[in-house]
């Protein structure tokens, strides 16, 4: 019998109006669509056999995007014609130490002026562009942010054994 290792990931978006401090909506869904460029990345920075860059404080990025074109393992960044990639927020990603055990957390606060528009997709990358390597994708509608909006963005990745 073949049992294998999956992996889980939440996507909330957390939404406030600027100078308010409780948000007035959290939107959350689960997804698991890796891209073949991101995992391949996780395996070079695994076992050290290629020059890779880290999705650390310093290089990781959430992109958000208006693309709506399914998830595809071979697509290499957001698919829709508006995105903005924004790096962490302060202490983000959280690894096992902080998140728990089989996991990561990345998070990226979106100010009133960036990513004004509807977010229909997101990934987590290794820099602020297409151009890095994308470790997911999800297409899940989460609305359209204005103007005035901070939205945080939290992408939370889990390995889980079988059962």
């Amino acid at each position: 019998m073949s049992q294998n290792v999956s992996a889980f990931v939440k996507y909330r978006v957390i939404k406030r109006r600027v100078g308010e401090a409780k948000p007035y909506a959290v939107d959350e869904s689960e997804h698991n669509c890796f891209l073949i460029e991101g995992m391949n990345a996780m395996w070079n920075l695994i076992c050290g056999t290629a020059s890779e860059t880290q999705f650390n404080s310093a290089n990781a990025h959430i992109g958000v995007g208006d693309g709506t074109t399914a998830e595809s393992e071979s697509q290499t960044g957001l698919q829709g014609t508006n995105k903005y990639y924004k790096g962490m927020a302060s202490g983000y990603p959280k690894g096992p130490a902080d998140a728990g055990d089989k996991k990561a957390v990345f998070r990226s606060v979106f100010g009133a002026t960036e990513a004004n528009f509807a977010w229909n997709e997101v990934t987590v990358a290794n820099g602020n562009s297409d151009a890095a390597k994308n470790m997911l994708r999800i297409v899940a509608s989460k609305g359209t942010k204005s103007s005035g909006e901070e939205w945080t963005a939290e992408v939370e990745v889990q390995f889980q054994n079988p059962a």
